[in-house]
């Protein structure tokens, strides 16, 4: 089935998301949803999901859809994986309710109940039927032997697993689910790239509608053949055909030609302006004058309501983003760190590193290897088993966490950033180099998206000064746009940067100078080849190092 938007309407207050929008999906497209922030991507999603009603308007769609939210989250963390997995298909739930069905047909006496109970069985039965319910569990280990999760893992409960973990076995999930519309939701985060290259081929060949909202230009590029544009200014949406890359050119063109139509509506509304004004200055005798004027007059009410609008440009204030102190030469050195968490595997044994002063260190690994782990001890959140880490006297850390527990949920984007030696000009100037300007600095933190709340958490980070910053994938929830103005600060940033990232045009724009390979505890001089080449494999071989 396709799925049509008409004559969509939705406000929220005096902000407009929707103004009589329109679109419409074939039955197998792949569309990647893009637009600036605060345009209408995860609300559209909302639509589609009946969290969320139109003011008017309607979106026909389908029954059987499945979601794969930004922020995974896990409703009993106590559910072992392979519970976790088996619930993407609602076989259970089914199989109960028909044994119900059963109980109550041989106890109902009433002819019009008893259709009714019948009517429904018949519906459960189909459904039990849609799901595979004698070959899912089968169709299910298929699916884990493919995206390459550890057996071993399936008994354990979902609280054990790592942020990456969680991602992968949520995306499993929801492919196991057998949906004819996916919902996707920046789904890149926190994947490795073996399971991410497995996902793009089964996204790419999916016998159903796919909806993407995601920064990652490859991934959509490899899987979408359509490009639907929630536009902010017109709140329209716009669909291309095409891949994201084709969608860019388009957009583009099509913003050049709108200059040159508005520099045009600039010239011919001076010249009605102009004209209108000679008029009402001319004498009261001049009537054929005044007459003109007034005609003219009408014409220019008419051209400005007409005058297209101008995407709004800001000007950014230079940062001081220069430490409040030189860092010393070593900040920071780790000595035979030894950790492990409770009845789980040494993550690492006798791991030793140190830290050079204004250097950009990489840590890289297969997700649940320890990346985040690694920063939380070197944060102190953590106790290793043994060994020592030291820093130096001269040392002040910023810390930036994935899960962005350093903001206040209750507290404005100007109250979180707020420190003490800042003027409001100077904080409101350091938010505009991460894209939050004039009356966007006084929204409370709990109303944002997750991309806006890791762009207040990074400035947080840099205000503070330090002169050793700890970063967990800084760049999760970012679009490309934003991740490049992201990265120019952090670029300009004068301290040393030990940063957690799969992101490498990130890692390149700041520019990293070694890289620590886990679970393996080896140290390379950075270079490009060398992260693809980590990346990709993904989980080879111990020999092969």
């Amino acid at each position: 089935m396709s799925m049509r938007g008409k004559n969509m309407n939705l406000a929220f207050g005096l902000e407009t998301i929707f103004d009589d929008a329109e679109f419409n999906v074939g039955d197998r497209d792949k569309v990647g949803i893009v637009g600036v922030n605060g345009a209408g991507k995860t609300t559209l999603f909302k639509v589609l999901l009946g969290k969320q009603e139109l003011d008017s308007g309607f979106i026909s769609t389908s029954n059987y859809i499945g979601y794969l939210p930004q922020e995974i989250v896990v409703e009993d963390e106590n559910q072992t994986v392979w519970d976790y997995l088996r619930a993407g298909r609602p076989i259970k739930a089914l199989e109960n309710e028909l044994g119900e069905i059963y109980t109550r047909l041989e106890t109902e006496a009433d002819e019009e109940e008893l259709n009714k109970i019948l009517r429904r069985m018949g519906k459960v039965q189909e459904l039990l039927e849609y799901y595979d319910c004698y070959d899912a569990e089968d169709i299910l280990f298929d699916l884990i032997d493919e995206m390459g999760i550890d057996v071993d893992l399936l008994e354990r409960p979902m609280s054990e697993l790592s942020g990456g973990q969680k991602s992968k076995m949520a995306f499993c999930q929801l492919l196991f689910s057998k949906s004819e519309l996916l919902l996707l939701d920046e789904p890149t985060n926190h994947l490795d790239v073996s399971t991410k290259d497995y996902i793009t081929r089964y996204l790419k060949n999916y016998n159903g509608m796919v909806l993407i909202i995601s920064h990652d230009v490859d991934f959509l590029n490899q899987i979408i053949n359509k490009t639907m544009l929630i536009n902010k200014i017109t709140h329209k949406i716009q669909m291309y055909d095409g891949d994201y890359t084709t969608y860019q050119k388009k957009y583009q063109e099509e913003l050049r030609l709108r200059e040159m139509t508005i520099v045009q509506q600039e010239k011919e509304i001076k010249t009605l302006e102009e004209f209108v004004l000679r008029a009402k200055q001319a004498s009261q005798t001049n009537h054929a004058l005044k007459r003109m004027g007034q005609e003219r007059a009408l014409r220019l009410e008419k051209k400005r309501a007409e005058m297209l609008t101008r995407l709004k440009t800001y000007k950014r204030v230079k940062m001081d983003i220069k430490p409040k102190r030189e860092g010393a030469k070593i900040p920071l050195e780790v000595e035979n760190l030894t950790f492990n968490y409770p009845d789980q595997p040494l993550l690492y044994k006798d791991l030793s590193f140190k830290i050079n002063g204004g250097e950009r260190f990489l840590v890289v690994g297969e997700n649940g290897v320890g990346k985040s782990t690694l920063l939380k001890l070197i944060m102190n959140i953590l106790e290793p088993n043994s060994g020592k880490i030291r820093y130096n006297d001269k040392t002040d850390i910023a810390y930036y966490a994935q899960e962005l527990e350093q903001l206040d949920p209750e507290k404005t984007i100007l109250q979180n950033v707020d420190g003490e030696k800042y003027t409001e000009w100077q904080l409101r100037g350091a938010l505009s180099n991460f894209l939050f300007y004039e009356d966007d600095v006084n929204k409370k933190v709990k109303v944002l998206s997750p991309g806006e709340k890791a762009r207040v958490a990074l400035c947080k980070v840099l205000l503070q000064k330090a002169n050793l910053l700890i970063l967990d994938e800084p760049t999760n929830h970012l679009d490309p746009e934003t991740q490049k103005v992201i990265g120019g600060n952090f670029n300009l940033f004068e301290g040393t940067i030990i940063v957690v990232s799969h992101n490498p045009s990130f890692v390149e724009q700041i520019g990293i100078s070694r890289m620590l390979i886990l679970p393996f505890g080896r140290i390379e001089e950075y270079s490009h080849e060398l992260l693809e080449y980590y990346y990709e494999l993904n989980t080879p071989d111990e020999e092969k190092y």
